[in-house]
């Protein structure tokens, strides 16, 4: 018991650390919110464009639910991608890694940190939203929603612990390959239009993308109301890519720690 609570503890610590750094950016947190919003806002003004069709309101709802999603969805990888990033720009690389607590331990406190900061985000987000457009959410099922999105949390940070090997190994090029690979989720796991819409070739990246099936199940229980037992399937593919990621991405990230150490390139600034 002891033990769980130290470990739980030193989890917190990071999360707390975490809110701490923003703080101190508070002002650079309030510029990339503000954009997020306005691109928020601007995807669902696409929709009005389609004036005078009955499924206006439908494709507003549409857009705003691949927006909303998708920014807490890209924050949980984000948060966790740029781990190893904010470490090395705070200098604290070197003290992190050596001090006496557990790999697992830090990256958990990472992962709830994403959490939380993705919630709180997307909240905000969406009650500006809300004052600006009046969507069709009569059919609505938020519970089934929820659902979705804390079944697809984990394959993101799954993803997101993969994707911070990158700047560990490279203190530049590791950051813009993270971006890259966040670009690419975007573009193949249809956020604002139908994975039908893309070239044939992109389709199998669509098909192991977890954004891909989160949206779609989100949109299926928002759009037309659908209940959990129907969104079983997709929700089981999440649960399994989660199931995958999580551990591979552990065993990547302890596999690139040592050869790092190993190599030197553990240092404070890239």
């Amino acid at each position: 018991m002891k033990t769980w609570m130290r470990e739980w503890n030193a989890a917190y610590a990071f999360v707390e650390r975490s809110f701490r750094l923003i703080r101190r950016y508070l002002a650079w947190e309030v510029v990339f919110l503000f954009y997020n919003i306005v691109n928020t806002l601007t995807i669902g003004l696409i929709g009005l464009t389609m004036q005078g069709t009955p499924n206006q309101g439908q494709m507003v709802l549409y857009l705003v639910i691949g927006a909303l999603f998708w920014g807490f969805m890209s924050v949980l990888f984000e948060e966790v991608a740029n781990s190893i990033t904010w470490e090395r720009w705070e200098g604290t690389i070197e003290y992190t890694f050596m001090a006496p607590i557990r790999r697992i331990t830090h990256l958990a406190g990472m992962c709830l940190f994403a959490v939380l900061y993705g919630t709180i985000r997307s909240i905000i987000v969406l009650a500006v939203v809300a004052l600006f457009f009046d969507l069709p959410l009569a059919q609505a099922n938020f519970p089934a929603a929820l659902i979705v999105l804390a079944v697809a949390s984990p394959a993101f940070m799954g993803l997101g612990l993969i994707a911070a090997v990158l700047p560990l190994l490279s203190p530049e090029r590791g950051t813009q390959a993270t971006h890259i690979i966040q670009g690419i989720i975007l573009l193949v796991s249809g956020v604002y239009y139908p994975i039908d819409v893309l070239p044939k070739w992109l389709h199998p990246l669509s098909a192991i993308s977890p954004a891909t099936y989160a949206l779609d199940a989100a949109r299926d229980a928002i759009l037309h109301g659908t209940g959990v037992v129907a969104l079983l399937p997709k929700l089981g593919i999440l649960l399994l890519i989660g199931v995958i990621l999580v551990p591979l991405g552990l065993w990547i990230f302890l596999q690139a720690e040592r050869y790092a150490m190993r190599t030197g390139k553990l240092k404070r600034n890239g």
